[in-house]
């Protein structure tokens, strides 16, 4: 089949990657404008575009993918499907009838559970201890169409959100590759979405990446995990914005909910249940650096709190 592959950040490469070695033909990949980053705010390509660029393959940014300009440049392109993973911006029912076979997302999740941004945080933040990704073929509504195929992934004890979405970009690119082989030998065809299970991923901003110490540590725990590497998890200390890496849970419970208490070794601090370690933290202006070397360079005082 003819692909116009629709992706942008890291997680999409493996998967643009799996459909270039396949014998399916990448005739374009649509990515989201180049965004400033970094201290210079110099304009950077996305991940996908750079991958893209690599393999010679044109790359599409429209500004809007309901744009007439990009509709027009994708019929020409005679496109068969659309695969997308990441893509990063809504695609208008007018985009979603050019491609014959229509636009094949992969979703990192098992739908119906997690239909939204953050599918993979919010299944640390919750606890569940399996997930996996999903491709669905694209329809109005938010990530609620008909399923061709799942594969499942246990979330281990210490994942953080890069870790698992590491795992997914990789076993969710086979499943997006055997997707398309399906859809083009006609072996494969999709099924309705089941009408319970149904749970929202909302995106989580900087607000939400606030670790409220009175809650319970197995909270504070995934909260960090889910949040790693990004929004990026903070408290504050002494009036300023201190970042954290993920903790560890430990039995203990001697100090009230946001405390702190210098150790030898490391740097503990109480939730509304038990302490937890810090592990990284980052304050304003310096790198990250373990718990430890930053409470002996603070002087910790006895009783003082994060939060």
């Amino acid at each position: 089949m003819r692909l116009a592959f629709a992706g942008t950040p890291a997680a999409a490469v493996p998967s643009l990657r799996a459909l270039l070695d396949s014998p399916h033909e990448v005739v374009a990949v649509v990515t989201r404008p180049a965004a400033r980053a970094g201290r210079g705010r110099q304009e950077t390509a996305s991940p996908v575009a750079e991958l893209a660029a690599e393999a010679g393959v044109p790359v599409l940014t429209p500004a809007k993918p309901g744009d007439q300009e990009f509709l027009d440049q994708l019929r020409e392109l005679r496109v068969d499907a659309c695969p997308v993973v990441a893509y990063g911006a809504l695609l208008p029912q007018r985009a979603l009838d050019v491609p014959a076979h229509g636009w094949i997302n992969l979703h990192f999740s098992l739908l119906p559970a997690w239909r939204g941004a953050a599918p993979v945080q919010h299944a640390i933040l919750h606890g569940d201890e399996i997930t996996g990704a999903s491709t669905f073929r694209i329809e109005a509504g938010l990530d609620t169409g008909p399923v061709f195929g799942v594969v499942t992934e246990a979330i281990r004890p210490t994942d953080t959100t890069g870790d698992l979405l590491d795992r997914l970009a990789t076993s969710g690119a086979g499943l997006l590759r055997a997707t398309i082989d399906g859809i083009a030998d006609g072996s494969l065809a999709p099924q309705p979405q089941p009408g319970d299970g149904v749970s929202l991923a909302g995106k989580i901003t900087v607000v939400d990446a606030e670790v409220p110490w009175t809650t319970p540590a197995r909270h504070v725990d995934r909260l960090v995990r889910a949040c790693t590497p990004a929004p990026g998890a903070w408290t504050t200390f002494r009036g300023e914005r201190l970042k954290l890496g993920p903790v560890r849970l430990r039995g203990a419970n001697d100090l009230q909910p946001g405390e702190v208490r210098v150790e030898r070794s490391g740097v503990a601090v109480g939730t509304a249940t038990a302490e937890v370690e810090l592990g990284l933290v980052q304050p304003p202006g310096k790198r990250p650096m373990p718990a430890a070397d930053w409470a002996r360079g603070a002087r910790i005082g006895a009783g003082e709190r994060l939060g």
